[in-house]
């Protein structure tokens, strides 16, 4: 395959390359960027010293059908919607990471991120990829809308149980932690060095831009769902995901048959592992891989069941995914590239 990568120079740029060039279909990969085009990607990540000196290119849709067979955006919400359907008309096949093409409702988009939502046609035609839920969608698809990170962890966290109606509707409670690189590289005083370390501080309370894709998506599964509460808070660290989720079981039930679900819902998910009764993951045993980590605690006194969701946020929640996606878009192997285990400690 040939691959380009739009918006190279980000976190979520950064670890596409880094997986691409080990992948074992990718016979050639070309950079893409608006605001350093003509730089090499070594003057922006000089940890890529390793790899042949590869120069930024500007964006032309027309040279990159001619060239690709597939292109990765990995840009900010609001420019993806703008440039994918150029790079579609040119035969291309698009895995959006920024958001633009996840909400099936334009102005639940707009309300949400403030921003001007994508055309509707292609916004109808994108695949939600959350490769374990949509795999069979996800080969066909032309527009694959990678989900967000928070979206991930919880999604997969919660759908098992929410398919099956074993929790109650409208109990479902969200509490999500991220590493600082969630934020993106520019700087601001949200992720300033000073305003993060040693710190842990709640943002963007009822109001963050991922509740409509868990709500949209958890609704595809139970039409019955009701809208979440759902918490994001920073957390002192680079990477890293957990979410602790909430919900009242709705009817009589047992840890070892919620488990059972689990077990049975992620069987053939390579990247999806269910911890032991009593173990619980954390975000450093996920350090560096598509890997989603899940424990869970069923407590009888209050009828409500804990699930510990963990994925690293540039990974799973970002380009692992994507990767993943693009295996299944090419009817590759699905841990093509990905077979490796998280960096740890």
């Amino acid at each position: 395959m040939d691959v380009g990568i739009v918006g190279a120079t980000g976190y979520g740029g950064a670890d596409l390359i880094r997986i691409v060039q080990n992948h074992p279909m990718v016979h050639n990969l070309q950079l893409y960027s608006s605001s350093h085009a003509g730089e090499s990607i070594q003057d922006s990540f000089p940890h890529f010293q390793r790899l042949s000196r590869t120069e930024l290119k500007e964006i032309d849709p027309i040279s990159m059908g001619e060239s690709l067979d597939v292109v990765f955006m990995a840009t900010p919400a609001g420019i993806s919607s703008e440039l994918t359907p150029k790079l579609l008309a040119e035969g291309l096949r698009v895995i959006d990471l920024s958001g633009d093409f996840r909400i099936k409702d334009s102005e639940i988009y707009e309300a949400w991120y403030k921003k001007k939502p994508a055309s509707t046609k292609w916004i109808e035609q994108s695949v939600y990829g959350l490769t374990e839920w949509a795999k069979e969608d996800v080969k066909e698809a032309r527009l694959l809308a990678n989900p967000g990170c928070y979206p991930t962890a919880t999604l997969l966290g919660l759908l098992p149980l929410v398919q099956q109606s074993l929790v109650e509707e409208g109990s479902i409670i969200i509490d999500a932690k991220t590493g600082v690189s969630g934020a993106g590289r520019g700087l601001s005083a949200a992720s300033h060095f000073s305003e993060t370390n040693e710190n842990l501080k709640i943002y963007k309370v009822n109001q963050h831009q991922h509740t409509p894709e868990i709500e949209q998506e958890l609704a595809r599964w139970n039409r019955r769902v009701e809208p979440v509460t759902f918490s994001p808070h920073l957390v002192p660290m680079t990477r890293g995901i957990m979410a602790t989720i909430y919900a009242k079981v709705s009817e009589s039930t047992t840890e070892e048959k919620l488990r059972r679900i689990f077990q049975d819902s992620y069987q053939r998910a390579p990247f999806v592992s269910v911890r032991k009764p009593g173990n619980f993951p954390a975000t450093k045993e996920v350090y560096g891989a598509n890997q989603c980590d899940i424990g869970i605690s069923f407590d009888e006194r209050t009828g409500r069941i804990t699930i510990v969701s963990v994925i690293d946020n540039l990974m799973k929640g970002a380009a692992g995914q994507a990767i993943q996606n693009l295996n299944v878009m090419f009817g590759l192997e699905e841990t093509a590239g990905l077979d490796f285990l998280p960096v740890y400690p």
